[in-house]
């Protein structure tokens, strides 16, 4: 049995016992009953993905994804491909806006070379690790971006990921990348899965003027006309369109439901990698938050086609995982109410009226 397989058959349903648990804790709570709105929703879940009625928190860890794309080549970006091993060195050394946030927060950061074009791997760079697929996808107009093999290994190393941080303590986790071209794989996954137009979900990435806008649009459509027939097949469907980034951010989505650890989704193209997870193991969203609403294309049209709520909506568009530190945090002050609020007996408050 490969480690996706297992990886598969190691998820069990939410457990629903430990929800009403936590949503009687809730209602015996110094408020009125559901006055937090949404943040009661989030300890709900999380008592039901963790498998655990007092939903306590053992802290939060961000794994973060880099690789190169062949459609690069297409002039999709505004930023030439070296930007990719650049930021690489800036997020190790931690100046980066993800490194900021994860410091700040006191999550751990795993920053993941899955496959970025100049290899650093002969001089390491501090706070990476390598778990190369290759030097880059290829373009996917062309062919597909990476073979079977390639995108199961990605997969297999996103599970990785997410094991590592399971093991290290952690029990909500968030996903981010980083990859020039990457977010016009990320439309064109979309594209496939939800049925949403091209010209409706691509947006101007890094900061593509109106020429650059069209040629995007239309690397996706003519990506979307010649791999059409993987789309059917979650699997397919990632190695034709996808990143080695993406395929191991969807990885780290399937690791985590089998941990019982609460995921949170980032932006535009960590929803690409959630979607193809869905996609591969249909109901896996009952155990991922979206982390926000990003400003980049039609995020908001594929949340809502997707049925799916996010946390916030800040016009963020930076990737990384930014905007899903962020909703940890959030998430994270939901469960502080929970655990630190009196209750109504403790505090001798009076309940409510019977009517």
């Amino acid at each position: 049995m490969s480690l996706v397989e297992q990886t598969l058959a190691a998820i069990v349903p939410l457990d629903v016992a430990a929800e009403r648990a936590a949503s009687t804790r809730l209602d015996s709570l110094t408020k009125p009953p559901g006055s937090l709105g949404y943040l009661e929703d989030f300890v709900r879940r999380y008592a039901a993905i963790r498998h655990d009625a007092a939903a306590r928190f053992g802290g939060g860890a961000l794994m973060v994804f880099v690789a190169d794309h062949g459609v690069a080549d297409a002039a999709v970006s505004a930023y030439p491909k070296a930007v990719t091993a650049e930021m690489l060195r800036n997020i190790g050394a931690g100046g980066a806006a993800i490194s900021v946030l994860a410091r700040s927060f006191g999550y751990q950061l795993l920053v993941t070379d899955v496959g970025v074009e100049t290899d650093t791997s002969f001089s390491p760079l501090p706070g990476v690790r390598y778990r190369r697929v290759g030097a880059g996808t290829r373009s996917l107009l062309e062919g597909p971006a990476m073979s079977l093999e390639e995108a199961s290994r990605a997969l297999e190393i996103g599970i990785e990921a997410a094991h590592q941080t399971a093991v290290g303590g952690a029990t909500l986790v968030g996903i981010g990348e980083m990859g020039i071209g990457n977010s016009t794989s990320a439309a064109a996954i979309l594209a496939a899965l939800t049925g949403l137009e091209a010209r409706r979900l691509v947006g101007r990435g890094t900061g593509l003027d109106d020429a650059g806008l069209k040629r995007k649009i239309g690397v996706v459509e003519a990506a979307l006309r010649l791999h059409w027939k993987c789309f059917s097949d979650g699997l397919q469907t990632l190695a034709a369109l996808g990143g080695f980034e993406i395929a191991a951010m969807a990885g780290a989505c399937l690791a985590a439901a089998a941990h019982n650890l609460p995921m949170v989704i980032d932006g535009f193209i960590a929803t690409a990698a959630a979607a193809i997870a869905q996609k591969i193991r249909p109901g896996l969203f009952d155990y991922m938050f979206f982390g926000h609403c990003s400003a980049e294309g039609g995020h908001s049209l594929v949340l809502e086609r997707l049925g799916v709520r996010p946390i916030l909506a800040l016009g963020m568009r930076l990737g990384e995982g930014t905007g899903a530190a962020l909703a940890m945090k959030t998430i994270e002050s939901a469960l502080a109410l929970f655990h630190q609020m009196a209750t109504f007996t403790s505090a001798g408050v009076s309940g409510k009226l019977e009517q």
